[in-house]
């Protein structure tokens, strides 16, 4: 934890400086300063400041790493292929590769002035008719993403969408042998169900991977999204991947006793008043030209992949390895969703 006017852990805002001054100069507007944005619970995200701008700097988390888990350069391309876009995103500004620099990659964006809402504290007064804007936004957005054609913004090559479920099983299963510190009852169990019952992959379309309500910015006048944030695990893939991970965060975590209190979903879902994930999902269908079929394979595999965050997080908790509050109460969230992801595969 940095002392009260001392720079947040992970960023040297001299060193910041010195590489802007070198590079995008016409970035610095006067000395930087630099605050760590309290809520993310995976890469870290800091508000710079330089005289009267504003920017984001993101980079990877402090110690234990996922390999593949924060790359820093794949949201960076990400976000520049798709700033022309109907996607809403960020203006990326400046990509380092350079470890040596603030100790791991980084990248530099405009900051977009709007709300992520994440906490029962700021869902709670929004009304009926805000929520459901808000929810049926967030999903006209996600069927505007699977709409981009890959090659159409130089992403043709940015993923095998060949055989993506059955890879992000593999995936998963090896991040969680990275995280493993504790007994995890039935994880392996659900992992071990989901490489047997892997369906065949869609069509390949851009995946956001983490798609869900507080890694969007939106404008509180008009509930519009202004900005998708969080682009580290986007790659080609299968588009129902992404619904079952929201449905995750929606209807699992945000819909009953499971998330409640949890800082990753408190504040979505029918249980702080807004439409239900089935609601959502005859939203996205309107909206877009993917077939929407049961998605009690996806829900499972999002419980999985959520499952190994949540660990992987708890690992570095108890590392003394993660900057910001509310870690202790990550790893409470493993055995939920894997108890939700075992039933949800015995509905197939």
């Amino acid at each position: 934890m940095s002392e009260p006017g001392s720079p947040p852990a992970g960023l040297d805002p001299d060193r910041l400086h010195a590489h802007l001054a070198e590079h995008r100069p016409e970035l610095l507007d006067g000395p930087l300063t630099a605050r760590l944005i309290a809520g993310g619970k995976s890469n870290l995200t800091y508000v710079v400041t330089s005289g009267a701008r504003e920017f984001v700097l993101r980079r990877p988390p402090l110690g234990h790493v996922l390999a593949t888990a924060h790359d820093m350069g794949r949201e960076f391309r990400v976000i520049s292929a798709l700033a022309p876009t109907a996607v809403p995103v960020p203006q990326p500004l400046l990509n380092c590769a350079d470890e040596r620099v603030l100790g791991a990659p980084f990248y530099l964006m405009e900051r977009v002035r709007g709300v992520v809402y994440r906490t029962r504290d700021q869902t709670d007064p929004l009304t009926a008719e805000q929520r459901r804007a808000l929810a049926f936004a967030m999903m006209d957005t996600l069927a505007a993403l699977h709409a981009v054609a890959p090659e159409s913004v130089g992403l043709g090559g940015f993923g095998r969408p060949e055989g993506y479920l059955a890879r992000q099983v593999r995936r998963w299963s090896g991040q969680l042998d990275r995280s493993r510190s504790r007994p995890l009852p039935g994880i392996d169990e659900l992992r071990d169900r989901l490489a047997a019952t892997a369906p065949e992959s869609a069509a390949g379309r851009l995946v956001h991977g983490d798609y869900r309500l507080d890694n969007l910015m939106a404008d509180p006048e008009t509930m519009t999204v202004l900005a998708v944030l969080d682009w580290e695990m986007a790659t080609l893939g299968d588009p129902l991947a992404d619904l079952g991970l929201l449905l995750t965060y929606w209807d699992v975590l945000g819909g009953g006793e499971a998330g409640r209190g949890s800082p990753v979903a408190d504040g979505l879902g029918p249980r702080a008043g807004f439409p239900t994930g089935a609601a959502l999902i005859d939203r996205y269908a309107a909206a877009s030209d993917i077939d929407v079929g049961p998605l009690h394979w996806h829900v499972a595999l999002g419980c999985f992949k959520l499952a190994v965050i949540c660990e992987g997080i708890h690992y570095r908790y108890t590392l003394g390895q993660t900057v910001g509050g509310g870690f202790d109460r990550i790893g409470d969230m493993v055995a939920p969703l894997v108890t939700h992801g075992l039933a949800a595969l015995k509905e197939e």
